[in-house]
């Protein structure tokens, strides 16, 4: 596997062949954020009802935008206008998805925060996992997720830890920072880290192929 410098390195430099669809993606993220907790905040009884169906949406997108990022990271055209039309595509399946790795990430952190934080690590390439396996059900992905993530939870961790001094940079300059750089960035990092994890526990076994519904594909 591609160590963490390898991986942000292709993140990086292929984000940057995609900056203004990198960007755009981040930006209606975080438009889309500000709506819905506006709505929630100032909107009485109506507003939180909008504001839980715009968060569902959210959800669903979010799994479209880590798609992207795949074929960013993987030097493939990424276009918003499709990403936005998969939303459609499997929606309760993805939204699933979200509901059961997010139920279970809190049921985890209800015990301690450190084995939720472990645990958040452990489910964090389902979304992933839902964007570029549509054959996957919502919870085999959380379960092809830990296996993925087995033994790699430090490394991503550190990964993070990586992008701190990117994010005070971001504080400083009002987050504009994140939007037009770290965002982007860090969201192909990560469908990177997916990829490169993806591709591992194939080449080991620990993943078969047609658990992922790609037997053709991959034989």
């Amino acid at each position: 596997m591609k160590t963490r410098q390898e991986i942000k390195l292709q993140a990086k430099t292929n984000m940057g062949k995609q900056r203004g669809t990198a960007i755009l993606f981040i930006l209606l993220i975080f438009v889309a954020g500000l709506v819905s907790g506006g709505l929630n905040r100032f909107v009485p009884f109506v507003g939180p009802l909008i504001g839980i169906v715009i968060e569902c949406v959210l959800m669903v997108f979010f799994i479209s935008v880590y798609g992207a990022y795949i074929a960013i990271y993987n030097d493939q055209p990424a276009d918003l206008g499709k990403a936005i039309s998969n939303c459609g595509v499997n929606f309760w399946r993805k939204l699933g998805g979200m509901w059961w790795m997010s139920l279970w990430t809190f049921l985890w952190m209800l015990l301690l925060i450190v084995p939720g934080i472990i645990k958040s690590y452990a489910y964090s390439m389902t979304p992933y996992i839902l964007a570029d396996c549509p054959n996957v059900t919502a919870t085999q992905a959380l379960k092809l997720s830990m296996r993925m993530t087995d033994g790699h939870k430090g490394k991503l961790f550190v990964m993070h830890l990586s992008f701190i001094a990117w994010m005070l940079l971001s504080a400083i300059t009002l987050y504009i920072l994140l939007i037009v750089h770290v965002g982007p960035y860090m969201q192909a990092t990560m469908a990177g880290y997916y990829t490169e994890l993806r591709a591992e526990a194939l080449a080991k076994g620990i993943i078969k192929p047609e658990e992922l519904g790609m037997a053709t594909q991959e034989n």
